[in-house]
């Protein structure tokens, strides 16, 4: 028999050649752990030691990975995180934890094993990082769930590298574009959706929970309340409290709002079915639009109107670079946008497009120029 200091468990060969591991959990009692090799054993001893020097249970042999991310998302997730955030949870955990893992044991689960699972996932080739990099970020919060709750001993995806992450590099609307693509939305059925987004930079669940309530068209402005969540009719709280905010419309947008409300209004005495729900942009049974559908719609403009393709929150992107370009204040675009703090809109927009260049330079010419004058006039 290996023995071992006090409180550090003991290591013994049994007559079967198998290898046992004892040691006291922290209810006080002796526990054992039997492994085929000494190695194994040891390493088995390692962390039902630190879970007992952490006053933790022991950790339970019989959890598999799968089972755990039941019990999280069961305790700690629908309970607790918007609708939006538990879905994406529970299909992160579907689609690409649960088949590499799931039937792990919780406390076998290593390094090695999470390495193997990320690998597997970049080399699928269909995913995109930021993907893999999010279904390595679920993993490790529902690990780190695991170990405060006594589940785990320590979080495996700790000693895993992050993912890289993807850079995504903003190309939104020039000023010439933004004319090509008004003339492209004219008469479109979503022409006031598409230039509501592009004049206020609302976030897309913003702009599909409008409600005519929300807006005042007499006093041209818009008040966001809340956000609606991705694949369903369920209104949510905005992202942040400074989501919640009142905006100024540009004249443009007011009149292709008017437009809008007025062509509504004879849609819904036509219809058979209309809904009460008060939408601003709607089915054409009053409904709530779906944001598939809607993206789908604005590539396809894009696409006719000769405009490189994008994703439908680059038009909030357009929104800020052009404000930015224009002169704009920083705090003021990143209180429009609803951001928490103005770090998010500096990390965002901190670059430096080619008007912002020009007109930095035209001040600092001026700048110069003074000093100069005022040089020869002593």
């Amino acid at each position: 028999m290996s023995k071992r200091a006090n409180g550090e468990g003991t290591c013994r060969e049994l007559p079967n050649g198998r290898w046992e591991a004892r040691y006291y959990g922290s209810d006080g009692r002796r526990h054992s752990l039997s492994k085929p090799t000494q190695k194994a054993a040891l390493a088995a001893l390692k962390p039902a030691l630190e879970a007992a020097a952490a006053q933790l249970p022991a950790p339970d042999r019989t959890l598999t990975v799968s089972g755990w991310l039941d019990e999280w998302l069961a305790t700690n997730v629908r309970p607790r995180l918007r609708p939006r955030t538990v879905s994406s949870y529970e299909e992160t955990c579907k689609r690409y934890i649960r088949p590499a893992l799931g039937k792990v044991q919780l406390s076998k689960l290593g390094a090695p094993d999470i390495a193997r699972m990320l690998d597997s996932l970049t080399a699928r080739g269909d995913l995109s990082p930021t993907t893999v990099r999010y279904a390595y970020a679920v993993l490790r919060i529902a690990l780190g769930r695991a170990v405060k709750s006594g589940r785990a001993a320590r979080n495996a995806a700790l000693y895993v590298d992050a993912p890289a992450k993807a850079t995504h590099e903003l190309r939104p609307l020039s000023v010439e574009e933004v004319g090509i693509f008004r003339k492209a939305i004219a008469r479109h059925r979503f022409e006031a959706l598409f230039l509501t987004a592009l004049g206020t930079g609302l976030r897309q669940g913003e702009l599909l929970a409008l409600r005519w309530q929300d807006v005042d068209l007499a006093a041209g402005t818009l008040t966001v309340r809340h956000t609606l969540t991705r694949g369903s009719a369920v209104l949510a709280e905005p992202k942040t409290e400074k989501s919640r905010r009142v905006l100024r419309l540009p004249l443009p947008v007011t009149v292709a709002l008017k437009r809008l409300k007025t062509r509504q209004d004879s849609e819904r005495k036509a219809a058979r079915v209309w809904s009460a729900a008060g939408y601003v942009f709607t089915t054409a049974t009053g409904g709530p639009l779906d944001s598939r559908h809607v993206t789908q719609a604005f590539q396809a403009v894009l696409a006719k109107a000769g405009i490189r393709r994008q994703r439908f929150h680059d038009l909030r992107h357009a929104f800020a670079t052009l404000q930015l370009e224009a002169g704009a204040e920083l705090f003021d675009v990143s209180r429009a946008l609803g951001h928490a703090d103005i770090g998010t809109t500096a990390n965002v927009y901190g670059h430096f497009t080619e008007a912002m260049a020009d007109r930095m330079a035209d001040r600092m010419a001026g700048i110069l120029g003074t000093v100069r004058e005022a040089r020869q006039t002593r």
